[in-house]
């Protein structure tokens, strides 16, 4: 059975006076464990089709199953990572990491003690008491990758999660996130703007063509880039290839226009 199925998904939005298709009949299906990245011009409809695969936006036309199901956001199947951490002020890291699991009722001496190995093996041991003030941006992000963790989904979102970070702190947050996904098996998506972190992070790159967003391509990362860590991964002869196959194809939607 296939993992995630996304079986002819169209979406428009509309208003009192205008119809604007963001998304047009997009199929395609990812396996479990798989790492997929979206790619494509601003406003491609990216982020929106991650809306409805994660069931906060019902497409206009089209069906998403995850393991033959369809989605249901109570179910807490899916977590989502996004460019801002959105962790609470006023909670302290401990309290925030915990949360999700607060919420849906499952939060247990058990899963407490896991959740803080987890933020140990991140390397924020000893900041279970402070503040999110007291952290850095990037300490942050993996304090957020904690907490969506913590409720074990089945699918991870990561919806620009380092786009917000200076560049050495985004290539460390790059290793540890795909690190620790691989050691969970985790499926996950991402969107993102850069080609590079595309490549370094995924096992398939799929990349949308301008508004009404569209499959335009599908790129399988070669397999000498896809066991490697992202950061040696950026500094293999393959990952520059396919860096300038993608480039060209991006820059053939501006020249369209």
């Amino acid at each position: 059975m296939v993992f995630l199925k996304i079986k002819n998904v169209s979406h428009t939005y509309f208003t009192k006076t205008t119809a604007t298709t963001a998304l047009s009949d997009i199929s395609l299906n990812i396996e479990e464990g798989e790492f997929i990245s979206f790619i494509g011009p601003s406003g491609c409809g990216k982020t929106t089709l991650l809306s409805i695969i994660a069931g906060l936006l019902r497409p206009t036309e089209g069906v998403v199953t995850l393991e033959g199901k369809s989605i249901n956001p109570k179910e807490n199947d899916i977590g989502y990572m996004l460019q801002q951490d959105y962790l609470f002020p006023w909670k302290t890291i401990e309290e925030n990491i915990l949360l999700g699991l607060k919420i849906s009722d499952r939060l247990d001496e058990s899963k407490k003690q896991k959740t803080l190995e987890l933020l140990n093996k991140m390397g924020l041991n000893g900041f279970e008491g402070q503040y999110p003030k007291q952290l850095s941006g990037g300490m942050r992000q993996r304090v957020a990758l904690v907490r969506t963790l913590a409720t074990e989904p089945k699918l991870l979102m990561l919806d620009e999660p380092f786009s917000a970070l200076d560049f050495q702190t985004k290539l460390h947050l790059e290793d540890l996130v795909s690190e620790t996904l691989k050691s969970f098996q985790k499926t996950a998506i991402l969107v993102t703007h850069d080609i590079g972190e595309a490549i370094a992070m995924s096992d398939r790159i799929f990349l949308f063509s301008a508004r009404p967003g569209q499959i335009h391509k599908t790129f399988l990362v070669p397999e000498e880039l896809r066991h490697l860590p992202p950061f040696q991964a950026r500094n293999h002869e393959t990952y520059q290839q396919l860096f300038q196959i993608i480039w060209k194809e991006l820059e053939s939607f501006e020249n369209t226009n």
